[in-house]
């Protein structure tokens, strides 16, 4: 078997709080040329970009120069380079630092800022928002809140301890709180634990249920209703895709303001940020594993369809 080696540091840096694209090159393959195995793996990237991305010397190897239109295929190389920024509409709501130390940042992401890049949300994104306000290039993040879901996000400032953080997720060493605003319903008996098996397609947008033994569990109780609505607690001691939204719509009761679940409605269109959906990462708590100081972290947010029915449902 061959052994990976692992990749330098990027010799690019990063650009408005996005890191390079880095890529290796594979063994195997029939390619005579960098340009040429490029061209081929980035066809999304339109005809003749690649091609001219080289031209421009954009596109570099470990020691910071540019790699030759011409440079021959090497297993195993890698190069780094930009991709063009796409068009971003500005997220226009803060996102407030609630705890800073040498290891971790915790923050309190608004609803529409998804987490890190991906896809067409690249600088719009917490992370990169993050990485030039608080000038912290090197911050990552621990793990993910969709981008539809506003709360709490743990973020680490060193990447030699990155792996530390997120294994504490992925052992449930976290004990993670979340709030939602759905319909009350006076017969669904509360508070249950709700276990299903939750299965996430790729290219599909919502997630569904199916029959087999059950990879996802939460808690749900009500925290109190009026008017027609109910606060719901949820406690989830799983982070399966969309396992919040999935369970209570199950239940009968779909979150408020949910453009999957329980039908797929069509994109709202760019700036739009009225009636978002009303999900909360409320609290986080775990004990640092680097330094083993005992966290609780709660949330400032207030989610509207509570705290102003009206205001949101005329939104």
């Amino acid at each position: 078997m061959r052994r990976r080696t692992p990749p330098p540091p990027a010799p690019l840096p990063q650009r408005e709080g996005v890191d390079p694209v880095r890529v290796r090159l594979p063994y195997g393959g029939t390619w005579a040329t960098v340009r040429e195995h490029l061209v081929e793996r980035l066809t999304g990237a339109g005809p003749g970009v690649v091609s001219a991305m080289f031209d421009a010397g954009l596109i570099v190897g470990a020691d910071g120069r540019a790699v030759g239109p011409d440079a021959p295929y090497e297993p195993g190389m890698f190069v780094w380079f930009h991709r063009e920024l796409p068009a971003e509409m500005p997220v226009p709501f803060p996102m407030e630092v609630l705890y800073r130390d040498a290891h971790i940042v915790v923050a309190d992401k608004p609803h529409f800022l998804a987490t890190t890049p991906r896809g067409t949300h690249v600088a719009q994104t917490a992370l990169a928002r993050l990485r030039r306000e608080l000038d912290i290039p090197t911050l990552t993040a621990a793990h993910r809140l969709d981008r539809l879901t506003a709360g709490l996000v743990l973020f680490t400032v060193r990447p030699q301890e990155r792996g530390a953080y997120q294994t504490m997720f992925r052992d449930r060493r976290v004990r993670k709180e979340y709030e939602a605003i759905a319909a009350y319903d006076p017969a669904l008996a509360l508070p249950r634990t709700v276990r299903s098996r939750i299965l996430k397609e790729r290219g599909v947008p919502a997630a569904r249920e199916v029959e087999g033994e059950p990879n996802a569990e939460t808690y749900v109780e009500a925290a109190g209703h009026r008017g027609g609505l109910c606060r719901y607690r949820l406690v989830p001691a799983t982070g399966q895709t969309h396992q919040l939204r999935v369970h209570l719509n199950a239940l009968g009761v779909p979150i408020l303001g949910d453009p999957l679940y329980p039908v797929v409605t069509a994109p709202v269109p760019a700036g739009d940020f009225r009636r978002p959906l009303q999900l909360l990462a409320r609290r986080l708590e775990f004990t640092d594993p680097v330094t083993g100081a005992d966290h609780a972290f709660t949330s400032g947010r207030a989610l509207q369809a509570w705290s102003s029915h009206d205001t949101w449902a005329e939104g």
